[in-house]
């Protein structure tokens, strides 16, 4: 079993969801992303998902947006994302989720990127912007190289359209909660069980839910529904507002996720 299915099969067995924090990587620096990742890991999370920094973020909010920004202008390159995600791997066995945009792995090519990634210890490719349509290519590079490729399903998304997602995808599916773009919210929205439902119908992975979580309750409120819950924006909200002290972000993070987990236990 891989350590995705692990991840998933542990959290079965203890009756709750699966907790995945999003962080960008090389946000605010190197060294400080390091310890950031190392505070997750000691938090017991999940699963880990780190964002490939991007000059053009199209399916983020500000808060990812100006992630990227800090972490390009701190110095991130294609080799320091790798070499993170190696200092990580060595920490544990946590599967490790790359969410990333499709240009950063064409231009380096593509079965050349996928080796490295699985050479580093990643699990999975997240990539926002390559549909299943157009992903053939990437596709037989992962499977190639022991790879899962993580799709999106979004409200909008109809149900025809949906097996195709199914088949392609592997490892979990994620459905995005609500329309727009990454961001913390006051509410979540309506109807996410029969979303996930829905795509359940189609499919026996795992479902997870994103965007627009913020707080313990919301946690609750979409474990209840899906297999796995995932935190970016108001994780990566730590990091701004503590700029002035960067060793003190670590901590603050990972006392923000141990507060958001407690969701995943209560009720």
């Amino acid at each position: 079993m891989d350590r995705i299915a692990n991840a998933f099969a542990r959290a079965r067995s203890e009756g709750r969801a699966c907790f995945i924090p999003y962080v960008c990587a090389c946000d605010p620096d190197f060294e400080t992303s390091v310890e950031i990742c190392r505070e997750l890991v000691e938090a017991d999370v999940d699963l880990l998902e780190i964002g490939v920094p991007f000059s053009d973020p199209l399916a983020d909010g500000l808060t990812n947006q100006l992630a990227a920004q800090r972490a390009l202008e701190s110095g991130s390159t294609h080799e320091k994302v790798f070499e993170l995600v190696r200092k990580v791997r060595g920490l544990g066995e946590m599967p490790i989720v790359l969410y990333t945009y499709y240009n950063l792995i064409f231009s380096q090519g593509i079965e050349n990127y996928v080796q490295e990634a699985k050479a580093a210890g990643v699990d999975a490719l997240l990539t926002l912007d390559l549909p299943p349509e157009e992903a053939f290519e990437l596709l037989e590079a992962s499977r190639n190289q022991g790879l899962c490729n993580i799709f999106i399903i979004a409200p909008t998304t109809p149900n025809d359209r949906i097996p195709l997602i199914a088949q392609s995808g592997s490892g979990f599916l994620y459905y995005v909660s609500r329309e727009g773009v990454t961001g913390a919210r006051e509410e979540m929205a309506s109807g996410l069980k029969e979303s996930v439902d829905r795509i359940k119908a189609h499919s026996e992975l795992p479902v997870v839910v994103g965007f627009g979580i913020s707080s313990p309750e919301h946690v609750r409120e979409v474990s209840t529904a899906a297999d796995g819950v995932v935190v970016g924006s108001d994780i990566v909200n730590c990091i701004p507002e503590n700029l002035s002290d960067k060793a003190a972000i670590p901590g603050v993070i990972g006392a923000k996720v141990r507060h958001l987990m407690q969701g995943l236990r209560q009720g």
